[in-house]
């Protein structure tokens, strides 16, 4: 399942922006303070709304004031999602609308819609809709054979009008394209890496995916190694390759029972424990550990990978974060590295601005400037040097 389009109102500086063709790996540029956090965080904060409910999302965030947009407080939040999956064997295009606002000083699913065409032609039906706690869902949306008034109608009542109705009707199989949407949210990534936390040893668990901080680095360099040997080494010998002198790493277990990285240099006879291994060998292996994940995240978003990583790394590993979709994965990253966006198709790279206090998204391929540019012979690294990103979005 790919995220085709998104539409966002009144969340934080994206007052108002659409993003109408969003490709498989999309690098976002711009600024410091034009929105490219925010932007990630958009899928973030509906992550936190699905795992435990919206008003703990936004206080995670400040409020409900602190979120929406400035000047905005007596308007609502606005997140639509147009996404394909396979129902009854047709690739369709869903869309997930989710409007949340006040009532009475606090926060409220306003409105919750999963909607998708039933045949060619026509009207989007909506098989889920949702306002203020209550609403229906359709259970057997799968029998195209029949009209749209013979469909078996739930009608359902949350708990609470803070809940998503995806997050309690997405657990049943009968309702399909809400139980696949929250599987969608659920194994989402928002990258929140922190070296101080993927270094040290941990106590010895299990731990199929890289954590959010990279807090588990070792657990999950250990099952690889144990149960998807294949994988392992594959990351083992791109380390090679991409960082000098690194011809060994093994995750070892301790005498107390912990695991800790250990880290061999060709040069040296014995190998060294990762308090002694530079940030930018640790990062490394902590992204490829994240893109050679056997079981790849549906979205994968990383905010500016470049920080501590050497600038001729930058090509070879915009790469791989373009290879990830080979898999069947989803990246949006973002980045100041001209070294980065130089192994980044025109197409794929956004520009963000901020216009009076609020942002704006420009596809680089929309621009004829940068386009004539790159047919000529010009980096995108090279235009982002040289300031043609912001000339041609003014």
């Amino acid at each position: 399942m790919k995220i085709e389009s998104l539409k966002i109102e009144n969340f934080k500086a994206l007052k108002e922006v659409s993003l109408e063709v969003v490709p498989e790996y999309a690098v976002f540029v711009g600024a410091n303070g034009t929105g490219k956090s925010t932007l990630f965080d958009v899928f973030g904060f509906l992550r936190d709304c699905l795992i435990g409910n919206v008003r703990q999302a936004l206080q995670a965030r400040g409020s409900f004031k602190e979120v929406v947009s400035r000047g905005c407080l007596d308007e609502d939040i606005l997140i639509e999602l147009k996404f394909r999956m396979p129902i009854a064997n047709v690739e369709r295009l869903v869309t997930y609308k989710l409007c949340i606002g006040l009532l009475k000083g606090q926060p409220m699913v306003k409105r919750e819609v999963l909607s998708y065409k039933r045949g060619r032609y026509g009207s989007p039906f909506h098989f889920l809709d949702f306002a203020h706690g209550k609403g229906y869902a359709i259970s057997n949306e799968e029998d195209f054979n029949k009209p749209d008034e013979d469909l078996t109608r739930e009608d359902q009542k949350l708990d609470a009008g803070d809940i998503l109705a995806i997050k309690g009707l997405g657990q049943f199989e009968r309702f399909k394209a809400a139980n696949a949407f929250r599987q969608l949210i659920e194994n989402w990534h928002v990258s929140d890496f922190h070296i101080h936390a993927a270094r040290g040893d941990k106590s010895a668990g299990y731990a199929e995916h890289l954590s959010v901080t990279g807090d588990n680095l070792p657990l999950v360099a250990h099952f690889l190694f144990e149960q998807h040997r294949e994988v392992f080494d594959r990351i083992l010998e791109t380390m090679k390759r991409r960082v000098p002198g690194i011809s060994d790493i093994q995750a070892k277990s301790t005498e107390d029972g912990r695991l800790v990285l250990r880290y061999q240099d060709g040069a040296f006879k014995d190998p060294f424990i990762d308090r002694y291994v530079s940030d930018g060998t640790i990062k490394m292996f902590a992204y490829l550990v994240l893109l050679y994940d056997p079981q790849p995240h549906p979205l994968l978003c990383v905010e500016e990978p470049e920080n501590q990583l050497y600038p001729q790394l930058m090509l070879e590993l915009a790469e791989e974060f373009g290879n990830y979709t080979d898999h069947g994965g989803q990246v949006f990253v973002s980045t100041h590295s001209p070294d980065f966006l130089n192994g980044v198709k025109l197409g794929k790279i956004f520009w963000l601005r901020k216009e009076d206090g609020f942002t704006t998204i420009h596809r680089a391929q929309d621009k004829e400037l940068l386009c004539d540019l790159v047919k000529e012979g010009d980096l995108p690294g090279a235009l982002l040097n040289q300031e043609f990103f912001e000339a041609v979005t003014l």
